[in-house]
């Protein structure tokens, strides 16, 4: 009953989110087309349920094949990030058009964030219970973590960080609403969220 509940109100916010932030998402396109060259979206492989690959939208908030570079993003002063994307990184409007992967099924309001196939491969067999449920566009580890680009920026060495310390920490907070996906859970972790954003 759980699932279907969710599912409904996924699919109840992604269509009414869509509708009501039509004119943000169209004023923020036109940011980055100002901005910077480059398309508006920023499509990436993530890992989702079961193991799958499938395509993440995000808006762009970096110059183009700036992910040649690496995949860790270290906070405002990365220089790959455009002016606008420090912006819309701020505040998540990047995340915004992930509500088509939630109208599409392929994540849901609340679960995981969905890793790259990269660090996937390194998760042990526990760990691989974040893929048991669909990810999600935010989750207690999301709010936990919410200065995670700036955490690793004053590291001498990102990558090992977040491999060794980030990572780990982030699946034992997925955890908590994976062994408890309920309604309760999924609203208090977008209120959560909600709450998290606006206080900045």
């Amino acid at each position: 009953m759980n699932k279907l509940l969710i599912r409904f109100f996924d699919l109840f916010f992604s269509v009414f989110g869509l509708l009501v932030l039509l004119p943000l998402l169209f004023f923020i396109s036109i940011l980055i087309l100002f901005d910077s060259r480059g398309g508006v979206f920023y499509l990436q492989s993530r890992v989702g349920w079961r193991n799958r690959d499938f395509r993440i939208w995000k808006f762009r908030t970096m110059y183009p094949d700036s992910e040649k570079k690496g995949l860790i993003t270290l906070g405002d002063k990365d220089e790959r990030i455009t002016r606008t994307g420090i912006f819309l990184r701020r505040y998540k409007l990047d995340e915004l058009p992930q509500l088509l992967n939630v109208l599409n099924g392929s994540m849901s309001f609340v679960g995981p964030r969905p890793e790259v196939r990269k660090y996937v491969d390194m998760y042990t067999a526990e760990q691989r219970k974040v893929l048991n449920i669909k990810p999600g566009i935010t989750d207690f580890a999301s709010i936990e973590y919410a200065n995670e680009n700036e955490l690793l920026s004053h590291s001498s060495d990102p990558m090992k960080t977040y491999i060794e310390e980030v990572m780990p920490a982030k699946i034992l907070l997925n955890m908590k609403f994976i062994s408890n996906p309920s309604l309760v859970n999924y609203f208090t972790v977008i209120f959560k969220t909600a709450g998290k954003i606006f206080r900045k």
